[in-house]
Protein backbone atom coordinates (compact mmCIF):
# COMPACT_ATOMS: atom_id res chain seq x y z
CA UNK A 1 0.00 0.00 0.00
CA UNK A 2 2.74 2.59 0.85
CA UNK A 3 4.28 2.29 -3.13
CA UNK A 4 0.82 3.30 -3.86
CA UNK A 5 0.89 6.16 -1.77
CA UNK A 6 3.75 7.18 -2.41
CA UNK A 7 3.42 7.20 -6.73
CA UNK A 8 0.27 8.94 -6.33
CA UNK A 9 2.19 11.70 -3.91
CA UNK A 10 4.90 11.85 -6.89
CA UNK A 11 2.01 12.35 -9.56
CA UNK A 12 0.77 15.71 -7.28
CA UNK A 13 4.13 16.73 -6.67
CA UNK A 14 5.27 16.17 -9.98
CA UNK A 15 4.71 18.09 -12.97
CA UNK A 16 2.10 15.31 -13.96
CA UNK A 17 -0.59 17.25 -12.01
CA UNK A 18 -2.34 18.90 -14.76
CA UNK A 19 -2.50 16.33 -17.00
CA UNK A 20 -3.72 13.59 -14.10
CA UNK A 21 -6.40 16.79 -13.33
CA UNK A 22 -8.43 16.02 -16.64
CA UNK A 23 -9.43 12.54 -15.03
CA UNK A 24 -9.72 13.56 -11.75
CA UNK A 25 -12.20 16.57 -12.71
CA UNK A 26 -14.02 14.42 -15.25
CA UNK A 27 -17.36 13.35 -13.74
CA UNK A 28 -17.82 17.44 -13.02
CA UNK A 29 -18.06 18.70 -16.30
CA UNK A 30 -16.34 21.43 -18.30
CA UNK A 31 -14.00 21.88 -15.04
CA UNK A 32 -11.79 19.36 -16.20
CA UNK A 33 -10.68 21.95 -18.76
CA UNK A 34 -8.88 23.71 -15.95
CA UNK A 35 -6.53 20.42 -16.08
CA UNK A 36 -6.56 21.02 -20.67
CA UNK A 37 -5.33 24.78 -19.86
CA UNK A 38 -2.70 24.15 -17.10
CA UNK A 39 -1.13 21.78 -20.08
CA UNK A 40 -1.50 24.62 -22.78
CA UNK A 41 0.24 26.71 -20.12
CA UNK A 42 3.30 23.84 -19.87
CA UNK A 43 3.45 23.30 -23.28
CA UNK A 44 3.89 27.26 -23.96
CA UNK A 45 6.40 27.86 -21.47
CA UNK A 46 8.51 24.36 -22.62
CA UNK A 47 8.42 26.02 -26.61
CA UNK A 48 9.46 28.92 -25.11
CA UNK A 49 12.65 27.67 -23.12
CA UNK A 50 13.47 24.86 -25.91
CA UNK A 51 12.02 25.86 -29.53
CA UNK A 52 13.45 22.50 -30.86
CA UNK A 53 11.98 20.71 -28.17
CA UNK A 54 9.38 18.93 -30.86
CA UNK A 55 12.31 17.40 -32.90
CA UNK A 56 13.68 15.35 -29.87
CA UNK A 57 10.55 13.86 -29.16
CA UNK A 58 9.30 11.05 -31.90
CA UNK A 59 6.20 10.37 -29.20
CA UNK A 60 5.33 14.31 -29.85
CA UNK A 61 5.49 13.84 -33.31
CA UNK A 62 3.58 10.53 -33.44
CA UNK A 63 1.01 12.63 -31.81
CA UNK A 64 0.84 15.40 -34.17
CA UNK A 65 0.37 13.22 -37.41
CA UNK A 66 -2.75 11.31 -35.40
CA UNK A 67 -4.05 15.00 -34.28
CA UNK A 68 -4.08 15.93 -37.91
CA UNK A 69 -5.97 12.72 -39.37
CA UNK A 70 -8.51 13.84 -36.37
CA UNK A 71 -8.89 17.40 -36.60
CA UNK A 72 -8.25 17.15 -40.79
CA UNK A 73 -11.38 15.22 -40.99
CA UNK A 74 -13.92 17.23 -38.97
CA UNK A 75 -12.34 20.55 -41.02
CA UNK A 76 -12.84 18.95 -44.27
CA UNK A 77 -16.45 18.21 -43.40
CA UNK A 78 -16.84 21.63 -42.03
CA UNK A 79 -16.72 23.17 -45.51
CA UNK A 80 -20.15 22.81 -46.39
CA UNK A 81 -21.57 21.72 -43.39
CA UNK A 82 -25.55 21.90 -42.43
CA UNK A 83 -24.50 23.81 -39.32
CA UNK A 84 -21.36 25.52 -40.67
CA UNK A 85 -21.31 27.30 -36.87
CA UNK A 86 -21.38 24.14 -35.01
CA UNK A 87 -19.00 22.25 -37.43
CA UNK A 88 -16.03 24.76 -37.60
CA UNK A 89 -16.67 25.58 -33.32
CA UNK A 90 -15.80 21.88 -33.47
CA UNK A 91 -12.74 21.82 -35.39
CA UNK A 92 -11.32 25.08 -33.33
CA UNK A 93 -12.22 23.01 -29.90
CA UNK A 94 -10.06 20.14 -31.23
CA UNK A 95 -7.05 21.82 -31.50
CA UNK A 96 -6.57 22.15 -27.27
CA UNK A 97 -5.98 18.14 -27.48
CA UNK A 98 -2.56 19.40 -29.51
CA UNK A 99 -1.09 20.75 -26.04
CA UNK A 100 -3.07 18.22 -23.85
CA UNK A 101 -1.28 15.37 -26.05
CA UNK A 102 2.12 17.33 -26.19
CA UNK A 103 2.72 18.15 -22.15
CA UNK A 104 2.02 14.36 -21.35
CA UNK A 105 4.62 13.36 -24.23
CA UNK A 106 7.39 15.60 -22.62
CA UNK A 107 6.10 15.70 -18.83
CA UNK A 108 6.36 11.47 -18.97
CA UNK A 109 10.07 11.23 -20.00
CA UNK A 110 10.55 8.40 -17.31
CA UNK A 111 9.24 4.93 -16.59
CA UNK A 112 9.26 5.59 -12.78
CA UNK A 113 6.88 8.92 -14.00
CA UNK A 114 4.41 6.88 -16.05
CA UNK A 115 4.19 4.44 -13.62
CA UNK A 116 2.98 7.11 -10.90
CA UNK A 117 0.34 8.64 -13.54
CA UNK A 118 -1.35 4.91 -14.16
CA UNK A 119 -1.42 4.47 -10.37
CA UNK A 120 -2.59 8.19 -9.39
CA UNK A 121 -5.36 7.08 -12.16
CA UNK A 122 -6.01 4.21 -10.59
CA UNK A 123 -6.69 5.97 -7.37
CA UNK A 124 -9.54 8.07 -8.76
CA UNK A 125 -10.98 4.86 -9.98
CA UNK A 126 -10.69 3.56 -6.68
CA UNK A 127 -12.84 6.76 -5.36
CA UNK A 128 -15.52 6.09 -7.96
CA UNK A 129 -15.86 2.42 -7.17
CA UNK A 130 -15.85 3.21 -3.77
CA UNK A 131 -18.94 6.36 -3.96
CA UNK A 132 -20.78 3.70 -6.70
CA UNK A 133 -20.90 0.99 -4.22
CA UNK A 134 -22.03 2.96 -1.78
CA UNK A 135 -24.60 4.56 -3.95
CA UNK A 136 -25.37 0.87 -4.89
CA UNK A 137 -26.01 0.04 -1.05
CA UNK A 138 -27.18 3.24 0.44
CA UNK A 139 -28.79 5.85 -2.28
CA UNK A 140 -26.14 7.96 -1.99
CA UNK A 141 -23.42 9.49 -3.51
CA UNK A 142 -21.12 12.17 -3.89
CA UNK A 143 -23.26 13.26 -7.38
CA UNK A 144 -26.36 12.55 -5.07
CA UNK A 145 -29.10 10.20 -5.57
CA UNK A 146 -28.53 7.44 -8.62
CA UNK A 147 -31.05 7.54 -11.90
CA UNK A 148 -34.01 5.38 -11.82
CA UNK A 149 -32.61 3.03 -13.81
CA UNK A 150 -28.97 2.61 -12.95
CA UNK A 151 -26.65 3.78 -10.34
CA UNK A 152 -24.84 6.82 -11.74
CA UNK A 153 -22.22 7.40 -8.99
CA UNK A 154 -19.89 10.25 -8.65
CA UNK A 155 -21.20 12.02 -12.08
CA UNK A 156 -24.25 12.63 -11.33
CA UNK A 157 -27.80 11.24 -12.15
CA UNK A 158 -28.04 13.98 -15.58
CA UNK A 159 -24.60 12.48 -16.50
CA UNK A 160 -24.46 8.93 -16.75
CA UNK A 161 -21.43 8.35 -18.07
CA UNK A 162 -20.04 6.42 -15.32
CA UNK A 163 -20.28 2.93 -17.12
CA UNK A 164 -18.53 3.72 -19.96
CA UNK A 165 -15.46 5.63 -18.60
CA UNK A 166 -15.06 3.26 -15.61
CA UNK A 167 -14.80 0.35 -18.50
CA UNK A 168 -12.70 2.02 -20.46
CA UNK A 169 -10.14 3.23 -17.90
CA UNK A 170 -10.53 0.34 -15.93
CA UNK A 171 -7.15 -1.29 -17.77
CA UNK A 172 -5.28 1.40 -15.21
CA UNK A 173 -7.10 -0.15 -11.81
CA UNK A 174 -6.21 -3.82 -13.28
CA UNK A 175 -2.64 -3.07 -13.92
CA UNK A 176 -2.23 -1.17 -10.42
CA UNK A 177 -3.83 -3.66 -9.00
CA UNK A 178 -1.60 -6.46 -10.30
CA UNK A 179 1.39 -4.98 -9.91
CA UNK A 180 0.84 -3.96 -5.92
CA UNK A 181 -0.94 -7.35 -5.18
CA UNK A 182 -0.61 -9.90 -7.92
CA UNK A 183 -2.99 -12.33 -9.82
CA UNK A 184 -5.32 -12.45 -5.88
CA UNK A 185 -4.94 -8.44 -6.08
CA UNK A 186 -6.02 -8.39 -9.94
CA UNK A 187 -9.12 -10.92 -9.28
CA UNK A 188 -10.07 -8.97 -6.30
CA UNK A 189 -10.01 -5.52 -8.29
CA UNK A 190 -11.74 -7.02 -11.69
CA UNK A 191 -14.70 -8.04 -9.15
CA UNK A 192 -14.48 -4.32 -7.50
CA UNK A 193 -14.53 -2.92 -11.01
CA UNK A 194 -17.62 -5.54 -12.37
CA UNK A 195 -20.31 -4.39 -10.12
CA UNK A 196 -20.21 -0.64 -10.48
CA UNK A 197 -20.03 -1.48 -14.22
CA UNK A 198 -22.49 -3.66 -14.37
CA UNK A 199 -25.02 -1.23 -12.16
CA UNK A 200 -24.20 1.78 -14.16
CA UNK A 201 -26.52 -0.29 -16.84
CA UNK A 202 -24.60 0.80 -20.01
CA UNK A 203 -24.66 -2.26 -22.35
CA UNK A 204 -21.65 -0.68 -24.61
CA UNK A 205 -19.93 -0.31 -21.20
CA UNK A 206 -20.60 -3.85 -20.18
CA UNK A 207 -18.68 -5.22 -23.49
CA UNK A 208 -15.90 -2.87 -23.51
CA UNK A 209 -15.28 -4.17 -19.62
CA UNK A 210 -15.48 -7.33 -20.74
CA UNK A 211 -12.43 -7.19 -23.45
CA UNK A 212 -10.49 -5.21 -20.96
CA UNK A 213 -10.50 -8.83 -18.98
CA UNK A 214 -9.90 -10.72 -22.49
CA UNK A 215 -6.98 -8.45 -22.66
CA UNK A 216 -5.79 -8.97 -18.95
CA UNK A 217 -6.44 -12.76 -19.40
CA UNK A 218 -3.95 -12.96 -22.56
CA UNK A 219 -1.55 -11.16 -20.92
CA UNK A 220 -1.77 -13.07 -18.08
CA UNK A 221 -1.93 -16.58 -19.84
CA UNK A 222 0.92 -16.13 -22.24
CA UNK A 223 0.06 -19.08 -24.08
CA UNK A 224 -3.52 -20.47 -26.04
CA UNK A 225 -4.38 -22.86 -23.84
CA UNK A 226 -4.37 -21.10 -20.80
CA UNK A 227 -6.00 -18.12 -22.70
CA UNK A 228 -8.78 -20.20 -22.89
CA UNK A 229 -8.65 -21.26 -19.35
CA UNK A 230 -8.48 -18.01 -18.19
CA UNK A 231 -11.64 -17.21 -20.83
CA UNK A 232 -14.06 -19.49 -18.96
CA UNK A 233 -12.72 -18.57 -15.98
CA UNK A 234 -13.66 -14.86 -16.63
CA UNK A 235 -16.96 -15.64 -18.31
CA UNK A 236 -17.88 -18.13 -15.41
CA UNK A 237 -17.17 -14.72 -12.90
CA UNK A 238 -19.56 -12.69 -15.40
CA UNK A 239 -22.20 -14.82 -14.74
CA UNK A 240 -21.55 -15.84 -11.02
CA UNK A 241 -21.65 -11.69 -10.31
CA UNK A 242 -24.44 -11.33 -13.35
CA UNK A 243 -26.96 -14.08 -11.10
CA UNK A 244 -26.02 -11.71 -7.85
CA UNK A 245 -26.78 -8.70 -9.51
CA UNK A 246 -30.19 -10.27 -10.98
CA UNK A 247 -31.18 -11.46 -7.95
CA UNK A 248 -30.59 -8.22 -5.73
CA UNK A 249 -30.73 -5.42 -8.13
CA UNK A 250 -34.20 -4.06 -9.74
CA UNK A 251 -31.94 -1.67 -11.95
CA UNK A 252 -29.83 -4.13 -13.40
CA UNK A 253 -32.87 -7.02 -13.68
CA UNK A 254 -34.75 -4.22 -16.07
CA UNK A 255 -31.65 -3.68 -18.11
CA UNK A 256 -31.41 -6.98 -18.61
CA UNK A 257 -34.81 -7.56 -19.52
CA UNK A 258 -34.91 -4.88 -22.36
CA UNK A 259 -31.73 -6.66 -23.49
CA UNK A 260 -33.22 -10.17 -23.90
CA UNK A 261 -35.57 -8.56 -25.97
CA UNK A 262 -33.32 -8.80 -28.85
CA UNK A 263 -33.91 -12.53 -28.73
CA UNK A 264 -37.40 -12.30 -30.21
CA UNK A 265 -36.42 -11.26 -33.35
CA UNK A 266 -38.96 -8.71 -35.03
CA UNK A 267 -37.75 -5.40 -36.02
CA UNK A 268 -39.47 -3.51 -32.86
CA UNK A 269 -37.97 -5.76 -30.09
CA UNK A 270 -34.50 -5.53 -31.49
CA UNK A 271 -35.14 -1.86 -31.72
CA UNK A 272 -36.74 -1.63 -28.19
CA UNK A 273 -33.52 -3.70 -26.86
CA UNK A 274 -31.46 -1.30 -28.67
CA UNK A 275 -33.29 1.77 -26.73
CA UNK A 276 -34.22 3.03 -30.60
CA UNK A 277 -30.27 2.99 -32.04
CA UNK A 278 -31.92 0.87 -34.85
CA UNK A 279 -33.65 3.77 -35.94
CA UNK A 280 -30.80 6.15 -35.69
CA UNK A 281 -28.38 3.69 -37.38
CA UNK A 282 -31.40 3.62 -40.30
CA UNK A 283 -31.14 7.11 -40.08
CA UNK A 284 -27.52 7.38 -40.31
CA UNK A 285 -27.42 5.22 -43.62
CA UNK A 286 -29.94 7.31 -44.90
CA UNK A 287 -27.86 10.27 -44.09
CA UNK A 288 -24.30 8.72 -45.44
CA UNK A 289 -26.32 8.07 -48.61
CA UNK A 290 -26.56 11.44 -49.31
CA UNK A 291 -23.64 13.34 -48.44
CA UNK A 292 -20.56 10.31 -49.19
CA UNK A 293 -17.80 12.62 -49.63
CA UNK A 294 -17.21 14.50 -46.65
CA UNK A 295 -20.51 14.29 -44.41
CA UNK A 296 -22.91 16.37 -42.86
CA UNK A 297 -20.04 18.15 -40.55
CA UNK A 298 -19.02 17.20 -37.29
CA UNK A 299 -21.70 17.62 -34.26
CA UNK A 300 -23.97 18.59 -37.42
CA UNK A 301 -25.67 15.14 -37.04
CA UNK A 302 -28.47 16.16 -35.02
CA UNK A 303 -29.32 18.73 -36.99
CA UNK A 304 -29.92 16.93 -40.22
CA UNK A 305 -31.34 14.15 -38.58
CA UNK A 306 -34.91 15.18 -39.17
CA UNK A 307 -34.26 15.41 -42.66
CA UNK A 308 -33.44 11.08 -43.38
CA UNK A 309 -35.52 10.09 -40.28
CA UNK A 310 -39.43 9.48 -40.32
CA UNK A 311 -41.70 12.06 -39.49
CA UNK A 312 -43.08 10.11 -36.10
CA UNK A 313 -39.42 9.14 -35.05
CA UNK A 314 -39.69 9.28 -31.93
CA UNK A 315 -36.49 10.96 -31.00
CA UNK A 316 -37.93 13.76 -33.62
CA UNK A 317 -41.22 14.08 -31.91
CA UNK A 318 -40.73 13.77 -28.81
CA UNK A 319 -37.55 15.86 -28.73
CA UNK A 320 -36.03 13.85 -25.60
CA UNK A 321 -33.15 13.74 -26.82
CA UNK A 322 -31.56 16.62 -28.02
CA UNK A 323 -34.56 18.91 -28.18
CA UNK A 324 -38.35 19.14 -30.18
CA UNK A 325 -38.09 19.12 -33.51
CA UNK A 326 -34.25 18.16 -33.73
CA UNK A 327 -33.28 14.39 -33.58
CA UNK A 328 -30.47 11.98 -32.08
CA UNK A 329 -27.38 13.68 -30.81
CA UNK A 330 -25.10 11.48 -32.45
CA UNK A 331 -25.28 8.16 -34.29
CA UNK A 332 -24.08 5.96 -31.19
CA UNK A 333 -21.78 4.11 -33.18
CA UNK A 334 -18.21 5.17 -34.29
CA UNK A 335 -17.80 3.98 -37.77
CA UNK A 336 -21.32 5.68 -38.24
CA UNK A 337 -20.42 9.07 -36.86
CA UNK A 338 -16.98 9.21 -38.84
CA UNK A 339 -19.12 8.49 -41.96
CA UNK A 340 -22.36 10.60 -41.05
CA UNK A 341 -19.83 13.50 -40.24
CA UNK A 342 -17.36 13.42 -42.23
CA UNK A 343 -17.70 11.31 -44.92
CA UNK A 344 -15.59 8.61 -46.73
CA UNK A 345 -12.44 11.02 -46.90
CA UNK A 346 -13.14 11.27 -42.80
CA UNK A 347 -12.87 7.42 -42.59
CA UNK A 348 -9.70 7.34 -44.82
CA UNK A 349 -8.21 9.77 -42.94
CA UNK A 350 -9.21 7.49 -39.45
CA UNK A 351 -8.03 4.73 -41.07
CA UNK A 352 -4.34 6.30 -42.41
CA UNK A 353 -4.11 7.56 -38.50
CA UNK A 354 -4.95 3.80 -37.27
CA UNK A 355 -2.39 1.83 -39.42
CA UNK A 356 -0.13 4.74 -38.62
CA UNK A 357 -0.39 4.50 -34.59
CA UNK A 358 -0.13 0.29 -35.58
CA UNK A 359 3.33 1.06 -37.29
CA UNK A 360 4.42 2.97 -34.62
CA UNK A 361 3.32 0.49 -32.04
CA UNK A 362 5.11 -2.47 -33.92
CA UNK A 363 8.09 -0.78 -34.37
CA UNK A 364 8.26 0.31 -30.65
CA UNK A 365 10.02 -2.93 -29.27
CA UNK A 366 8.24 -6.07 -27.00
CA UNK A 367 9.36 -3.52 -23.62
CA UNK A 368 7.46 -0.33 -25.03
CA UNK A 369 4.45 -1.99 -25.41
CA UNK A 370 4.88 -3.55 -22.39
CA UNK A 371 5.02 -0.31 -20.77
CA UNK A 372 2.05 1.53 -22.20
CA UNK A 373 -0.16 -2.05 -21.69
CA UNK A 374 -3.05 -0.06 -19.57
CA UNK A 375 -3.30 2.84 -22.14
CA UNK A 376 -2.99 0.55 -24.89
CA UNK A 377 -5.87 -1.91 -23.99
CA UNK A 378 -8.08 1.59 -23.13
CA UNK A 379 -7.62 3.03 -26.45
CA UNK A 380 -8.70 -0.66 -28.17
CA UNK A 381 -11.87 -0.71 -25.68
CA UNK A 382 -12.87 2.83 -26.66
CA UNK A 383 -12.10 1.98 -30.61
CA UNK A 384 -13.67 -1.20 -30.58
CA UNK A 385 -15.92 -0.66 -33.79
CA UNK A 386 -18.45 -3.40 -32.81
CA UNK A 387 -20.35 -1.64 -30.44
CA UNK A 388 -22.30 1.55 -29.35
CA UNK A 389 -20.05 4.54 -28.52
CA UNK A 390 -20.46 8.12 -26.96
CA UNK A 391 -19.47 10.76 -29.18
CA UNK A 392 -15.48 10.99 -30.53
CA UNK A 393 -16.20 14.95 -31.81
CA UNK A 394 -18.43 16.23 -28.38
CA UNK A 395 -16.44 17.69 -25.72
CA UNK A 396 -16.35 15.84 -23.27
CA UNK A 397 -15.95 12.20 -24.93
CA UNK A 398 -13.30 13.36 -27.24
CA UNK A 399 -10.94 14.95 -24.19
CA UNK A 400 -10.89 11.61 -22.71
CA UNK A 401 -10.11 10.34 -26.12
CA UNK A 402 -7.13 12.54 -26.91
CA UNK A 403 -6.00 11.94 -23.11
CA UNK A 404 -5.60 8.31 -23.60
CA UNK A 405 -3.80 9.47 -27.28
CA UNK A 406 -1.42 11.69 -25.62
CA UNK A 407 -0.73 9.30 -23.16
CA UNK A 408 -0.34 5.90 -25.13
CA UNK A 409 2.24 8.62 -27.55
CA UNK A 410 4.41 9.40 -24.49
CA UNK A 411 4.11 5.44 -23.10
CA UNK A 412 5.48 4.18 -26.15
CA UNK A 413 8.99 6.53 -25.84
CA UNK A 414 9.81 6.74 -22.13
CA UNK A 415 13.15 6.82 -21.63
CA UNK A 416 14.85 3.42 -22.19
CA UNK A 417 12.09 2.40 -25.43
CA UNK A 418 13.81 2.26 -28.49
CA UNK A 419 13.04 5.74 -30.38
CA UNK A 420 11.91 5.32 -33.46
CA UNK A 421 9.44 7.43 -35.62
Amino acid sequence: MNSLAASFKDALRSPLLPFWLVIALLPFGRSAELGTLLCLLGVIMLFARDPQALRQHPGAQLLLWLLAAYVAAALFSAVDAIRPGKSWGTVAGALRYVPLGLYACFAIRREGKLHALYMAVAVVLAVWCADAWLQTFTGWSIGGHPEAERISGIFGADNLKLGPTLAVLSPFALWAARRRWGRPGLLLASVLVLGPVLLAGSRSAWLCYLLVLLGFAWREARSMWRFVLCCVATVALLVLVGGVAWKTSTRFQDRMTRTLLVLHGTDQSVDTALSGRLDIWHASLRMIAAHPINGVGVRGFRYAYPRYAPADDHFVVSGEACGVGEGACHPHQLVLEILSGTGALGLSLWLVAVAWAWRAWRQAGTAARSRAFPVTLALGVMLFPLNSHLAFYSAWWGLLFAWLLGLWCAALYVEGTPKRA
